[in-house]
């Protein structure tokens, strides 16, 4: 379905100190600075994946995004998705792809969703007896029925963004783009846009390309992810080989309700207390059985965990070892 080949991306900016002799300077002369946002990317997504791209803020992640659905020219390399070359924006490309990006709208703000979605009936030419199928279906997936006719502009931004899903989804695409789609929403409003997502893969093997700062997002949806740094690829492939690779360690936590610990077992495995009000050790995989046997010896011991490192931890290691070798 999408296939980059040495995919590069540079913008040119102008630089100047602030003080009063450099603005005047800057009138005559201005000095610019390349800023490499990609840099020889390759990958390859199979029709209906679910693919998470993960990075810093800066990384490249939402230009990647931009040049897939043609928002943008790369400066080098190339990148087809289902056939299409996206930057040529042809229109049969157009109505097979979507982007939605969190905090920004495509609905008419002093409209009701009602006729936005009407308005974008009649941009993509669907019949309305096909309209009229899929809309239902998305206001049951997404319950927008008490929505559907009050104002944009009265929605809160869970519901708003509900209908926004529905807008980008009306045409059917074969492939969304997903840029921080739950961003500013709750707990609850994030799940249910997971599972939303899911649901429309499911039903039309749609390929979905998800970036989010929000690592539960990526966790449920995506099994394979591709991790961007400094525009460079760090890495392609399965969630969890992404884990054991980076931490191939466990974390065993318990609760413990004694007084204190016996100061060997302190010593032996590092054991360090939780804001949560676990204790808790981080070991290689070998030596989780010898930890979990010293820690069901602990009478007071209640409530044993063993868990793989959090995403979040994963990320700020990997982030932080790009960050030094880019600096070298």
């Amino acid at each position: 379905m999408i296939e980059v080949a040495g995919l590069s991306k540079s913008y040119w900016v102008h630089r100047r100190e602030q003080h009063f002799g450099a603005v005047v300077a800057s009138l005559f002369r201005r000095r610019t600075e390349e800023v490499v946002a990609l840099r020889d990317v390759h990958f390859s997504i199979r029709d209906g994946e679910r693919v998470g791209f993960l990075g810093p803020n800066g990384a490249g992640k939402t230009t990647l995004m931009k040049v897939l659905c043609g928002l943008l020219h790369p400066s080098g390399g190339s990148a087809r998705v289902d056939g299409y070359v996206p930057y040529e924006r042809a229109p049969d490309y157009l109505r097979r792809m979507t982007m939605v990006m969190g905090g920004k709208s495509q609905l008419i703000w002093d409209l009701p969703p009602a006729d936005s979605f009407e308005m974008i009936r009649a941009v993509y030419g669907i019949p309305s007896a096909t309209f009229r199928v899929t809309l239902g279906e998305l206001v049951d997936l997404l319950a927008l029925g008490p929505l559907m006719h009050k104002p944009t502009r009265q929605l809160s931004l869970g519901e708003r963004m509900r209908c926004e899903f529905a807008a980008a989804l009306l045409h059917q695409p074969k492939v969304l783009f997903l840029d921080e789609p739950t961003i500013g929403l709750d707990a609850g409003m994030q799940a249910a846009v997971r599972d939303f997502i899911l649901a429309y893969n499911r039903a039309h093997g749609a390929t979905v390309l998800l970036t989010s700062h929000y690592m539960q997002d990526v966790a449920a949806i995506c099994p394979r992810v591709v991790v961007i740094n400094h525009g460079t690829l760090v890495y392609d492939g399965d969630l969890r080989d992404f884990v054991r690779t980076v931490k191939p360690e466990k974390v065993v936590s318990f609760r413990w309700s004694g007084s204190v610990l016996p100061g060997p077992l302190l010593a032996a495995w590092a054991l360090r207390p939780t804001p949560d009000g676990r204790i808790e050790a981080r070991v290689g995989n070998e030596r989780v059985p010898e930890l979990v046997r010293a820690v069901m010896a602990l009478p007071e011991m209640a409530d044993l965990m063993i868990e793989d490192p959090s995403l979040d931890d994963v990320l700020r290691e990997v982030y932080g070892q790009a960050g030094v070798e880019a600096a070298a």
